[in-house]
Parts: structure tokens; sequence; C-alpha cells
């Protein structure tokens, strides 16, 4: 008979999902919402449920016709320090330490354990709507695999970044290492980062190649996060959301594939009034009102 605690961490696993208050959803302006990660007396550290809760909210976002946008930043002194590593280290334990399942099925176990957490941070990438990552102090292991999975990364002078997995015995496993040399062109450099789990700062992170922008302050960050993400909402949907899935597709397919597959997509999405509005937009300089999708 399997042991008491190990049945608790199967059925974290498989049970239903309640709504958590460790991630906050707002509207910060018309078309624009702003996810803020909110357990600031743990760092906005990663657990199991709040993977499960980013992929609800993610993928409620991405068919919301309300959103265009999303801004992610954190709350308190760190914008994501990482997992939860009590509660993480302590399920993963669990199945370690078990006398009861043999080597095949604590496997199986731990793959669910990683695809959850996977699925977290893909449901960013998988989103329709541009996110933008607006990161201060703390952006470690977790935080890495988070910011990658989103579209643009803002940061503000106070950011220190690790890729922090090797430092705690195992490869990171949840996005960076697949996602992070797509991010940025600098093999080297990210072998480096990746093998020695050292710090680097907002402006290595820049000439890096991971952020686009600094700031100078955690405040002043967001702001511009949420600036930039209306400018992305009052453009054309049907473009801004064509731009992202076609970015993505062309990012890990060849140039002819990339090609054939946007003139896919635009057979279909030429036939929009978007065009004619943005289009008669430029020629009045009038701002164009586009329609939900």
């Amino acid at each position: 008979m399997q042991s008491t605690r190990f049945l608790q961490f199967t059925r974290l696993l498989s049970t239903s999902r309640q709504r958590l208050a460790d991630i906050e959803v707002s509207e910060a302006s018309p078309y624009v919402y702003h996810v803020k990660l909110n357990k600031p007396k743990k760092r906005n550290t990663f657990t199991m449920d709040l993977w499960k809760e980013s992929r609800k909210i993610f993928d409620d976002l991405s068919l919301n016709p309300k959103c265009r946008t999303i801004v992610i930043s954190g709350e308190g002194k760190s914008f994501c320090a990482g997992i939860d590593l009590q509660e993480g280290f302590g399920q993963l334990m669990e199945v370690y330490e078990s006398d009861k399942l043999d080597a095949a099925r604590k496997g199986r176990f731990l793959r669910e354990f990683i695809a959850t957490a996977q699925d977290g941070y893909t449901a960013l990438e998988r989103c329709y709507k541009p996110i933008i990552a607006a990161v201060h102090s703390h952006c470690i292991g977790a935080g890495i695999d988070l910011i990658t999975a989103c579209d643009v990364r803002l940061a503000a002078k106070d950011a220190v970044f690790s890729i922090k997995e090797v430092d705690v015995g195992l490869a990171a496993d949840v996005g960076t290492l697949a996602r992070i040399q797509k991010v940025v062109g600098n093999d080297s450099i990210t072998r480096e980062l990746a093998l020695t789990a050292r710090n680097f700062t907002a402006d290595e992170a820049l000439s890096y190649g991971l952020i686009s922008r600094i700031y100078p302050d955690q405040a002043t960050t967001v702001t511009a996060a949420l600036e930039m993400a209306a400018t992305i909402a009052a453009k054309s949907p049907i473009a801004v959301q064509g731009t992202k899935v076609n970015l993505n597709y062309g990012r890990d397919h060849t140039v002819k594939e990339s090609l054939d597959y946007i003139m896919a997509w635009n057979m279909s999405q030429l036939n929009t009034e978007d065009l004619i509005k943005s289009a008669m937009a430029a020629m009045t300089k009038e701002k164009a009102e586009f329609n939900d999708v």
C-alpha cells in the first residue's frame, strides 16, 4: 500500500484545481490585462498549484476577445525566485523515498510532475496575445523559464538573473534550455550561464539579448510594459495575433516552411475589415477602431 504522504502527492497532480490568490489578474486599460504573481512572502516562487493556475489563466486570456495584450509582473521584492524548494522538493522526495513503487512507476509520476510545470509556461507561448514580462529584482531558475516563454522582456536596473538549476542538482527542464537559444543568439554565453549558474545583471542581460530595455526601478518598468501593451492593443488584433503565431512558427521551421505557412494563414486572414480600417487610418491620421476577435 502506498504511504499516505505519497497518496497526497498523487492527488496533487490529479485533483481539480481551485482558483488561487497567488496570481492576480486585472484589466489595466482597455484590452490590456495585467497578470501579477502575488506571493510576495515567498518571492513568487512556483508550486504545482501555481503552474496549474498559470496554464488556466493564459488559456482563458488567449480566448478572451476583450484581451489583446498581457503584462506579467511580480508583487513584492522579487519577480520570481524560482521553484518553491520546500514544497517542490518535498513532493519529489516522496517519490524517491517510496519503497512501494518501482523505478518505472516513479518515472511516470515524475513525468506528470514535469509536464504539469512545463504546461504552466507553454501556455504563455501558446497564448494568441503578446505577453510582456516586467522583471525586477530576482529572476531565478523558474523565473527564466517563465520569461523565455514571453514575447517581450523588460527589466528594472536592479534585476538579477540566474539559470540556477545545476546548483540544485538538475538540468533545467521547465523551458529555459528549450527556448533560451531561440531567444538569444550567443551559444557560448548561454552555455556559460547554464553550466555555472552564476548571477548576471540587467546590463549583461541586455547585452546578451535576453531583455530589450532597462528602466530605473520596478514601478517604471511595469508602467513602461503597460504602455507598450496599450500601444500593441490599439492595433489590429488580427494583425497582432497573426504576427505572434507566425513569429513562433518561423522560429521553429525553415524559411520555406514559414513562407508556406504564412501564405496559408493569410489566405483567410487578409479577408478582414481591419486591413481597410488600418489603411484609412494611415491616410486620414485618425485612430482606427477594431472589432474584438
